[in-house]
C-alpha cells in the first residue's frame, strides 16, 4: 500500500510539473495564443477582406493609369468596358430584387399536419439553397449579383460548412443576403419557377425558415475586387 500511495504521489507531481513548464507562467486555460478555431476563421475573414480592399484600390489605380492615352481607338475601348463589365470587375448601376434567407427559429415545430416535428438539420439555411437562389436570378436575366457584399464572378463558388457561408475566402452567418440586378419581374418569375426553392418554401411554410424578396430600385452593385488568378493542385514532384 505504501508503495501504492508513493507512486500515486510521483505521478502527480510529474503532472504537476510537465503543466507547469508547459504554462512558463501563464495560464493555460485562457492564454490569448490559444485562439478557439472560429475565432481564427474569423480573424483570418476579416484579413481576405482588407486585402480585397486594398487589391481594389490597386486594380483602380491601374485603371486610372491605363485611362491616359495609350493609342488605343475608342472601339478597343469600348470593346474592353463591356468586356470588364461582363467579368463583374466593375460597378454595375441598375433595377434590383434582394432575396433574404435566414435560419428558423431554434424552438421551431411543425406548423402544418401531416409534417414531422423538425430535425435540427430541417432548421439552418444549407449550401443548396444559396445555390438555388443565384441559379434561378442567373436564369432569370440577372445582369450581376452580389452575395452579402461580394459581387459574384465567372468562378465564384458558394460554399457552406453547417450553416455558415463562405465565399472567396470570407466567412458570413445568415441572415444572408442575395441582390442581383436585372429586370424585377423575370428575376420573380425565375425564382418563383425553380424546383429547389419550391421545395425550400415548403421548409418555410412548415417549419419557418427566413425568406423574403424585395424590389430594391435602382442599386449600384460593386465590381469584384479579389484575385482573378486560378487556384489548382499540382502533382507533387
Amino acid at each position: 500500500m505504501r508503495v501504492l500511495t508513493a507512486a500515486v504521489f510521483a505521478l502527480a507531481g510529474l503532472i504537476f510539473f510537465t503543466s507547469f513548464n508547459t504554462a512558463k507562467g501563464t495560464n493555460i486555460r485562457t492564454d490569448a495564443s490559444l485562439l478557439k478555431l472560429s475565432d481564427l476563421i474569423h480573424e483570418r475573414s476579416q484579413k481576405n477582406g482588407e486585402l480585397d480592399e486594398s487589391n481594389g484600390a490597386l486594380r483602380q489605380g491601374n485603371e486610372a493609369l491605363a485611362d491616359r492615352d495609350d493609342g488605343s481607338t475608342k472601339a478597343e475601348d469600348d470593346k474592353l468596358a463591356a468586356l470588364e463589365e461582363n467579368a463583374g470587375t466593375q460597378k454595375l448601376t441598375g433595377k434590383a430584387i434582394s432575396v433574404t434567407l435566414d435560419d428558423a427559429p431554434p424552438d421551431a415545430t411543425a406548423k402544418l399536419p401531416g409534417y414531422p416535428e423538425p430535425q435540427p438539420d430541417y432548421l439552418v439555411i444549407h449550401q443548396q439553397d444559396l445555390q438555388a437562389v443565384v441559379n434561378a436570378l442567373w436564369k432569370g436575366g440577372a445582369k450581376g449579383i452580389k452575395v452579402m457584399d461580394q459581387r459574384l464572378i465567372s468562378t465564384s463558388a458558394v460554399r457552406c460548412v453547417g450553416n455558415t457561408l463562405i465565399l472567396q475566402g470570407r466567412v458570413y452567418s445568415p441572415p444572408y443576403k442575395i441582390t442581383a440586378v436585372g429586370e424585377p419581374g423575370a428575376l420573380q418569375k425565375a425564382l418563383a419557377e425553380s424546383p429547389a426553392i419550391q421545395n425550400y418554401m415548403v421548409y418555410v411554410n412548415v417549419y419557418g425558415l427566413g425568406w423574403k424578396v424585395e424590389e430594391d430600385g435602382a442599386v449600384t452593385l460593386p465590381g469584384y475586387s479579389g484575385t482573378v488568378d486560378l487556384q489548382y493542385a499540382k502533382p507533387v514532384e
